[in-house]
């Protein structure tokens, strides 16, 4: 969550009510879940640790003030490390489309390079569970584990053929925000 606010504060600052609101709409129904006050208690502590700074307060008319945070120099650094690193064997797949969407609004990575760079981690893993498979066959618990693997895998790769489409789709990243 840390580095997807993080991401979303790249163009410029931002407050919690906005930040929920551009979570929410990236994980559509899922984004009903998030509970509000953990992008609040995300800012407090990425404040704390210095990757964002509280820039002012915001009036408003309808409500209280509202705090509105901006990435700091640092902040900056960790979204390039965070978007440049691979996603890992065991990566969510709600988290990894947080990493696309943030890598197109953010403009720091080109969200269908990171499709192709996981793309390839999942045929390494996919090509070693079958070999594995192979060697085990599916008549043990092993087996039928190692199966159940290689389905994932495979699954995951078609989803995301899927993303590659979508984002492919979309307009050049970084131009306006990666709204297209």
């Amino acid at each position: 969550m840390q580095d997807v606010v993080l991401a979303l504060l790249v163009k410029g600052p931002s407050h919690g009510y906005d930040l929920r609101g551009r979570l929410c709409a990236a994980l559509g129904p899922l984004g009903e879940t998030l509970n509000a006050g953990q992008v609040y208690v995300t800012l407090t502590r990425l404040e704390k640790v210095g990757l964002v700074v509280r820039d002012r307060e915001d009036a408003s008319a309808r409500g209280p003030r509202r705090k509105v945070y901006a990435l700091t120099g640092a902040g900056r650094e960790r979204v390039a490390g965070w978007l440049a690193e691979p996603a890992g064997p065991r990566a969510d797949v709600a988290e990894f489309h947080l990493k696309l969407v943030a890598a197109a609004e953010s403009g720091m990575a080109e969200p269908l390079a990171l499709v192709e760079a996981r793309r390839r981690e999942l045929r390494r893993s996919l090509a070693e569970a079958q070999h594995t498979l192979l060697a085990h066959g599916t008549d043990t618990e092993a087996g039928l584990l190692l199966e159940g693997i290689a389905l994932r895998l495979q699954a995951d790769l078609h989803w995301l053929e899927a993303c590659g489409r979508a984002w492919s789709a979309r307009a050049p990243y970084g131009k306006d925000g990666g709204n297209g």
